[in-house]
């Protein structure tokens, strides 16, 4: 019986040192917004953070985040592609200062809806669509959903179609290197039964540090934003809506094949999230793609190699003539 007793009281003490109140929103917001932020109110569908930068004159480069980050991941590019292009960066439903919605829908066709929203908003009749990982995915979801809003496609380490999930192959180095251990828990029931009230600060960090090839990228600079943002009033429970509400088999077919915008398909060769052989498939499946895969590089190639990310990116633009 002590030994029981002793058990349940360290239970408790582990309890109360692992658990986490949210953030105020208003003290995330006023942390991680500058003169560029704005906001559009969008009803159900939250009020959603956006920026407009660079050349209000060029071409327009709308991009969009991946799942648990924000708008925040493009800033290399925007300070790197802003001389010469309009780049427009959004915080999904569920991420960044756009946080939890009234809708409580953080589905992949609502995200495709958020983005039309916006775009029309800003009174963008043909734009470049990038993405990077969930990201990627609702970029070309949303070209085949809106094929006439979209000149061009960049995606850089992108979800693909379901059915690739089956062939996506890690490289042996890959192997070896941890992916990050929250994408895997949120999707067991027992972990999303306490993932609202334990603090994530060392989920957040291992899955900075699989995410990026070289760990010692990862600072606590970008930590503490991955995790500030993630902690903000009501963050939580928007990603343990999306992760529990999300389902692997029962999509629609799609045909990439429809898809003959000129596309940019970026990877990073040491990707523990995403394997670089789904990039292979995306040049397969596109009629009009080009691949480049980075060695020494891992899920973020816009954070962990932007200079180099941002002259591809360029180059290709120049090349199809935006």
């Amino acid at each position: 019986m002590k030994w029981l007793i002793g058990i349940v009281v360290l239970l408790v003490i582990a309890g109360f040192m692992l658990f986490e109140t949210d953030m105020p929103a208003a003290e995330v917001d006023a942390r991680y917004s500058n003169a560029a932020s704005q906001f559009l109110e969008l009803g159900d569908n939250g009020r959603v953070h956006f920026r407009d930068q660079g050349n209000a004159n060029g071409q327009p480069v709308v991009l969009i985040h991946g799942s648990n980050a924000s708008l925040h991941t493009w800033e290399p590019w925007v300070g790197l592609l802003g001389d010469s292009y309009r780049v427009v960066s959004v915080d999904l439903p569920g991420h960044g200062l756009t946080g939890r919605t009234p809708a409580d829908d953080y589905s992949t066709a609502t995200f495709v809806t958020v983005v039309k929203a916006l775009t029309e908003h800003l009174g963008l009749e043909k734009f470049v669509l990038g993405g990077n990982s969930m990201g990627g995915g609702v970029t070309w979801r949303y070209t085949l959903a809106h094929p006439d809003d979209v000149s061009a496609m960049i995606l850089v380490d992108a979800s693909g179609l379901p059915a690739w999930r089956d062939t996506a192959v890690q490289t042996a180095d890959d192997e070896e290197r941890e992916a990050p251990l929250a994408f895997s828990l949120l999707r067991k029931p027992w972990f999303q039964g306490i993932a609202r009230y334990i603090d994530p600060h060392f989920l957040v960090a291992q899955g900075l540090k699989a995410s990026h090839f070289d760990p010692e990228f990862v600072d606590d600079e970008l930590i503490a934003r991955y995790y500030d943002l993630s902690m903000r009033e009501g963050t939580r429970d928007a990603t343990l809506k999306r992760f529990s509400s999300w389902r692997g088999g029962d999509q629609p077919s799609w045909d990439l094949a429809d898809l003959d915008h000129p596309t940019l398909v970026l990877w990073g060769e040491y990707d523990a999230v995403i394997p670089a052989n789904v990039g292979e498939q995306f040049l397969e499946a596109l009629p009009n793609a080009e691949l480049i895969i980075y060695p020494d590089v891992g899920h973020i190639p816009m954070e962990e190699v932007p200079a180099q990310s941002a002259t591809d990116v360029r180059a290709f633009l120049n090349k199809n003539g935006y």
